[in-house]
């Protein structure tokens, strides 16, 4: 049985508490439908982005995005399928209901929907029958020998049993998803793909653990931000003789991070203490116009309407001042004036 070798240091449960924090606010934040959607929406994007970019795809942002709106984007094929292949595994894993067992067959199919067009037909959702190596892309050093070929269904047999024993029930949900990130990179299973799936499963882990926090997280920009720091962190468990302390508290961190981040934007949208307070504690929650307007009026100390343009160029006035009508009914904002020299200011 596979047992993981790591020690919970202070860096680890600094990281958890942050982590216990954010998710506390985010699970009980009384969010609007359209945000809830945006929010997924945003996290989807960025690990589908995010998750193929650190493995060489060229697509930015914003032609990703394109792509997983089934738009035409002028890109090499391979990565073009790369992101509709990633986006097909993010929403598949999002879409299940219940308790999952995670064996073979299940990682097996996570590759195929990864690598599909991608890898030859015979290779998809199938273990490797041949040694390979792990190369630094700038150098082309190597920079890891997984184990043998012969070794991998073993090793995928004890990694699923830990995953699904009660012995990883008393491993902290995020610690054992870092676990199993970490496990599956080292497996190597397949002749490509293999970081896409271990990252995916990662996450599916969070969800069936109780921490799916909304959906609303990606792990993927923070790995892809720096991918040398990301591939260290990994190596470092060789390095350590096997124990993952430092690359817990690497992923412990970047988990941390993300959710600070979420965290914070949800805090942004909802309204300030006096109107909950007066509203019995529930918040109102305001669109990115809204939030602007009121960041605007707080930084000038009000807004004309001979502003607007300044603030909103492409935005009709009309629309302008439906969001102030908005504002006011809530109590956030007030209209001094009644001419078009009449200035909004707050409350």
């Amino acid at each position: 049985m596979y047992s993981p070798k790591f020690t919970i240091t202070n860096t680890i449960l600094r990281n958890i508490g942050i982590i216990e924090a954010s998710r506390e606010v985010i699970d009980h934040a009384p969010l609007l439908p359209y945000y809830e959607k945006e929010f997924q929406k945003d996290a989807m994007v960025r690990s589908v982005h995010h998750g193929t970019h650190i493995e060489g795809n060229e697509l930015n942002l914003d032609q990703a995005e394109q792509v997983i709106e089934g738009q035409d984007v002028v890109a090499r094929a391979r990565d073009i399928q790369e992101v509709i292949n990633y986006r097909r595994v993010t929403e598949y894993l999002g879409e299940l209901q219940g308790e999952v067992k995670i064996g073979e067959e299940f990682i097996k199919k996570l590759h195929r929907m990864t690598v599909e067009k991608i890898l030859a037909p015979e290779k998809c959702g199938e273990f490797r029958t041949t040694q390979v190596v792990v190369r630094n892309s700038l150098t082309g050093d190597v920079t890891f020998r997984p184990p043998v070929a012969i070794a991998v269904p073993v090793q995928i047999k004890e990694f699923a049993d830990f995953i699904n024993g009660t012995n990883s029930d008393a491993i902290h949900p995020v610690l054992k998803s870092g676990v199993v990130h970490y496990e599956l990179v080292r497996i190597h299973p397949f002749v490509d793909g293999n970081g896409r799936v271990s990252r995916a499963l990662s996450t599916f882990i969070l969800f069936q653990e109780g921490y799916d926090i909304r959906k609303f997280f990606s792990l993927e920009e923070y790995f892809d931000n720096d991918a040398t720091e990301y591939y260290r962190a990994l190596q470092s468990v060789g390095k350590n003789e096997g124990d993952l302390s430092e690359w817990l508290a690497y992923f412990t961190q970047g988990l941390a991070i993300e959710l600070s981040k979420i965290k914070e934007k949800i805090e942004k949208i909802s309204v300030d203490v006096k109107l909950k307070e007066r509203q019995g504690g529930t918040p109102i929650l305001l669109s990115d116009r809204q939030l602007k307007i009121i960041e605007y009026i707080q930084k000038t100390g009000y807004l004309q309407n001979n502003g607007f343009k300044q603030l909103f160029p492409m935005v009709s006035e009309d629309t302008v001042l439906n969001e102030l009508k908005y504002l006011i009914k809530h109590g956030l904002v007030k209209k001094s004036g009644s001419t078009k020299g009449a200035k909004y200011v707050r409350v």
